[in-house]
């Protein structure tokens, strides 16, 4: 039985909300891939290396990254000698099959929240990447599964950062813990952090600056984040969330690089996968860095933050082929 059939068994019997989200979230890419790939095939007939030259620049446009490009290139052309493919429609699944083989890396994407303490989350990513937004709906994800949340507004320098943080407080019914703009954002988690513990909070999640111009002073500022929340809770932050915005793809992968050198990065949040179709920044992120991603932003819903799934992820992405996959072994 074929991956994709796999798929198709399993998602045929288990519709539910979030697999049509992430169905959704993913048209955009969709509907790029599969018409770039469908216009591909029909322009090339046999298997040459004239063929592979276009796949190549068709998943760099699609934002898959040219270390993954290339690494998946040399797999394809194994591939086709091995099973001795010569007509590219016959090596169409193939391509799909090995892009959706590197989304199955054996790393955990779960959430750490712990059972029986605060749990405390610290959020890293520069301005404008739906930061705040991320911690709002994460909060609202927290609140809905009974879990009493608190936020801490530690980006205490962008204009409008504390207002922001605020605003998703009284949207989701959560309380912030914030001092004065331009205050120090270790004192702020601090305070927040003996709040949450005498409150009995489950979840703290905390926001921070987004300055990546002078990476020394972000470094210097998050260890010191870091050392305040360890001095109450030794074993926290329990997730280093560094969040990416997925329409600006290739940059988020330079961001990434330069945050992992600057902090110890659990986990990646990335956002607005909805709105590009260059969502193969996922495929790269996952083959290039050693990072799980654990979120990803399929909408602007409350409920459209998502904890990363890498089956319902393909099934998203390759919904069309997998379906056609399943019917032509059937």
């Amino acid at each position: 039985m074929s991956f994709f059939k796999k798929l198709k068994d399993k998602f045929s019997t288990q519709s539910d909300n979030v697999t049509e989200k992430f169905r959704d979230g993913l048209e955009k890419t969709r509907t790029s891939f599969s018409t770039k790939m469908n216009d591909l095939v029909k322009n090339y007939r046999k298997v040459d290396e004239e063929f592979f030259e276009e796949l190549e620049e068709l998943l760099i446009s699609a934002d898959v990254g040219v270390a993954t490009v290339m690494d998946l290139i040399d797999v394809l052309k194994d591939e086709a000698r091995t099973r001795n493919i010569k007509d590219t429609e016959a090596l169409q699944s193939v391509i799909s099959e090995k892009l959706a083989e590197l989304l199955h890396k054996d790393e955990d994407n779960s959430l750490n929240v712990q059972e029986d303490e605060l749990t405390v989350f610290l959020f890293v990513g520069v301005n404008g990447v739906g930061k705040t937004t991320t911690i709002g709906k994460l909060a609202h994800k927290f609140k809905q599964e009974n879990k009493k949340v608190l936020l801490a507004a530690g980006d205490t320098f962008r204009a409008g950062a504390i207002e922001q943080l605020d605003v998703w407080g009284e949207r989701v019914g959560v309380d912030v813990v914030k001092h004065q703009a331009g205050s120090d954002p270790a004192a702020v988690v601090f305070d927040a952090v003996k709040s949450a513990k005498s409150r009995k909070a489950d979840i703290l999640l905390c926001d921070t600056a987004g300055r990546l111009q002078n990476k020394v002073n972000l470094m210097n500022e998050l260890e010191k984040v870091k050392r305040v929340i360890q001095k109450e809770i030794p074993n926290a932050p329990h997730e280093v969330i560094l969040v990416l915005d997925a329409t600006t793809g290739q940059n988020a992968m330079s961001q990434a690089k330069q945050f992992s050198q600057s902090t110890d990065v659990s986990g990646i949040a990335l956002t607005k996968l909805d709105g590009t179709a260059k969502g193969g920044i996922v495929l790269a992120i996952r083959h290039e860095l050693d990072i799980p991603v654990k979120l990803v932003g399929l909408g602007e819903q409350m409920d459209d933050l998502q904890e990363f799934d890498a089956d319902t992820f393909v099934y998203g992405l390759f919904s069309s082929i997998i379906e056609e996959d399943g019917e032509n072994e059937e």
